[in-house]
C-alpha cells in the first residue's frame, strides 16, 4: 500500500477532506524539480483536495488542520497508470493501422490517428467519471497501528 501524509481542511459526519500537497515538504523534497505534482502545485497556485470516506470511524476524533495517514493499493496505481496511458495509445494505433490499410492516403492517417488519440482519451474519461464512486479505487484512512503492521 502507498502511504501519504495529509493534513484534514474539512470535517463531515461520513468523511474528510484531505489537503494531499502541502506546500512546506514541496520545497524540501529531494526529487523537487522532478516532481510534476510540484509543479503542477506552483503552476494553479493550489493543492490537491480529495474526499476520504471516514469508514465508519467518528468524525468527533478529527479537527481540521489534523495530519493523517492515506494509503492506496498499488495494484490500483499500477493499473490506473496504464490504463489512463495504455488506452489512447492502443486506439492511436489501430485507428492508424485501419485507415492506412483501407484508405492509404497519409492525410488521412494522419487524420485517423488524432482522432483514435482523442477517442481514447474520451474512453479514459468516461470510465473514470463511471467508476468515481467505487470504494475499491479510493484512497482509505490508515491508522497508525496499520502503519506499523504495513512497514
Amino acid at each position: 500500500m502507498l502511504l501519504e501524509t495529509g493534513s484534514v481542511v474539512a470535517v463531515e459526519s461520513d468523511g474528510l477532506w484531505v489537503e494531499t500537497i502541502q506546500r512546506s515538504t514541496c520545497g524540501s523534497c529531494a526529487a523537487q524539480k522532478g516532481c510534476g505534482q510540484s509543479l503542477l502545485a506552483k503552476l494553479t497556485g493550489h493543492t490537491s483536495y480529495l474526499w476520504v470516506s471516514l469508514a465508519g470511524r467518528a468524525s468527533g476524533d478529527y479537527k481540521i488542520g489534523d495530519e493523517i495517514q492515506l494509503g492506496v493499493p498499488e495494484a490500483v496505481v499500477a493499473n490506473g497508470s496504464l490504463f489512463v496511458y495504455f488506452l489512447p495509445l492502443l486506439t492511436l494505433l489501430m485507428a492508424t493501422l485501419v485507415a492506412h490499410y483501407s484508405v492509404g492516403s497519409e492525410g488521412l492517417t494522419a487524420l485517423a490517428a488524432i482522432v483514435g488519440l482523442v477517442l481514447g482519451g474520451a474512453l479514459v474519461r468516461w470510465r473514470a467519471h463511471a467508476t468515481r464512486h467505487d470504494s475499491r479505487l479510493q484512497p482509505v484512512l490508515v491508522d497508525d497501528q496499520q502503519v506499523v503492521q504495513l512497514v
